[in-house]
């Protein structure tokens, strides 16, 4: 009876109408603010919480949380001159701010800085354009088109497998998260530009790799956000990036062109050819070079991070598991029976799918969704002032106790068939929403495909005293790596 009535209180409102009940909870009509000022830690006159953010963000925020609430008040920077940011953690709080509200909620100021490095696409665009981009790009994420990805998927992740056979041998450990970045990175090179891109592979992996560094120290650091908002500061590190999106807008630039010289018949079957092609069904308008650059350059950097950090804490997680571990190679053998995997598997990995779901529930691959109120807003009762920032934050959220049975557990089972459902946005590894990923059923799939392949054979094994931490960036990366030793599957 206390599962069903948690269950109940939980659930996500589909459509908020202006009840007593809609008032109660605040999800009232924007224009029609409360006065009443949401808790939350008191911080110092010069840079409020700021200091002890930088210290630990990811436990602050869950701490906050659970000490003052569902919606929770902070100030970064000085009282007088920065306007406040808010943490909502409840379903019925993100359902406003993300469905009910959207157009009151527009992105935020990290998104503006993230632009300068990806451009104007899916992920930074707003309005009429990110509209007018989402319309062209979503046909290339059907499901159909997806699982026509599944080999080359398959194939990148069978590489995998060859090496760590040799550094099972060898004994030799190796970053696992830098392991997955790269295989995601393949993965992305070989869906978007097909072979094209195999003589320049390396100069783009270390481009992209350079740039999504300094994308998470220039988000995590008072320096490094300083870089991004001025980006002409002649920094070493701002000449390191320039160079290297120098080097990804140029190898972009040559395969665009040399692809639109090929009659649409001969192009091959991947997506920068199913960019080239995409035509707007209300205005008839394709893309130019400069949008599809855009487009390109969001999958390469933030489409591969996304699924390679989501494979790293799974790795992480199941070498800290081990009956986990267990259940999981149980259903890779019953499945594959000593063959390698085929695209017609992986409706039948059941167990390794919510292996990968619960992972993501602890380790979400975007930890953190911001937007600003355009206007004056309430929510849960509490006053939301116009250009305030309002988190929505699946870190915490995922680990909501009022939600989740003993939210910090890695239990998959709470993802298999028959497991009591979770409120609807109680769980939302990619957004949620209008906005939400594009490329969460491609990430899920490739994700997938390469945990089938590798743990059918391998167990990697967390090197003893290792400290794991998460680091908050792009997405939710280990902060020190993961190195392991490679072992063979029992």
């Amino acid at each position: 009876m206390a599962r069903e009535r948690r269950r109940k209180e939980g659930r996500a409102l589909t459509k908020v109408q202006r009840s007593s009940r809609a008032r109660s909870i605040g999800l009232l009509e924007v224009g029609r603010p409360s006065q009443l000022r949401a808790p939350g830690p008191p911080g110092s006159v010069l840079d409020g919480s700021l200091r002890a953010m930088r210290r630990d963000e990811l436990g602050m925020l869950i701490d906050t949380a659970n000490r003052y609430g569902d919606v929770v008040r902070f100030e970064f920077g000085p009282r007088l001159v920065h306007f406040p940011t808010y943490l909502v953690r409840r379903p019925e709080h993100i359902h406003h701010v993300l469905f009910e509200a959207r157009d009151a909620y527009p992105k935020s100021f990290d998104y503006k800085l993230l632009a300068r490095t990806l451009g104007q696409g899916l992920v930074t665009s707003e309005g009429a354009l990110w509209m007018r981009q989402r319309r062209l790009i979503q046909p290339a994420f059907r499901h159909s088109q997806i699982l026509a990805f599944a080999d080359p998927m398959i194939a990148a992740s069978l590489e995998v497998s060859e090496r760590w056979n040799q550094l099972a041998a060898d004994g030799a450990p190796v970053d696992v998260a830098a392991e997955m970045m790269h295989l995601a990175l393949d993965i992305v090179g070989r869906t978007l530009f097909s072979s094209d891109l195999a003589d320049e592979a390396e100069k783009v992996s270390q481009a992209v790799g350079l740039l999504v560094r300094q994308l998470v120290e220039r988000m995590s650091s008072a320096v490094g956000f300083l870089t991004l908002l001025v980006p002409g500061l002649p920094t070493p590190a701002n000449r390191r990036a320039e160079k290297a999106l120098r080097t990804l807008d140029d190898v972009v630039a040559r395969l665009i062109a040399r692809r639109r010289t090929l009659p649409e018949s001969e192009r091959p079957h991947d997506l920068l050819s199913m960019l080239l092609a995409a035509r707007d069904e209300e205005t008839g308008e394709t893309m130019d070079d400069r949008q599809v650059r855009d487009e390109v350059m969001t999958f390469l950097i933030a489409g591969h991070e996304t699924t390679a950090n989501a494979l790293a804490w799974t790795w992480y997680l199941l070498s800290t598991h081990p009956l986990v571990a267990r259940q999981l190679h149980d259903e890779l053998r019953s499945v594959l029976a000593g063959r390698e995997v085929v695209v017609e598997d992986l409706e039948k990995l059941i167990y390794t799918k919510a292996v990968l779901q619960e992972a993501m529930r602890l380790f979400p691959p975007v930890s953190m969704i911001s937007r600003e109120a355009r206007q004056a807003d309430e929510i849960g009762g509490y006053s939301i002032p116009a250009r305030s920032t309002v988190l929505i934050s699946p870190w915490v959220t995922h680990r909501n106790p009022e939600i989740w049975r003993a939210p910090e557990g890695f239990d998959p089972e709470r993802f298999l068939p028959g497991a009591p459902e979770h409120p609807r946005l109680a769980y939302l590894p990619f957004g949620a929403g209008p906005r939400q990923c594009i490329g969460s059923g491609f990430a899920m799939q490739e994700a997938l495909i390469a945990l089938a392949v590798l743990a059918a054979r391998f167990q990697p094994a967390l090197a003893p005293g290792h400290r794991v931490e998460p680091q908050l960036g792009v997405t939710l990366r280990p902060r020190h790596g993961l190195p392991m030793t490679i072992h063979e599957a029992r």
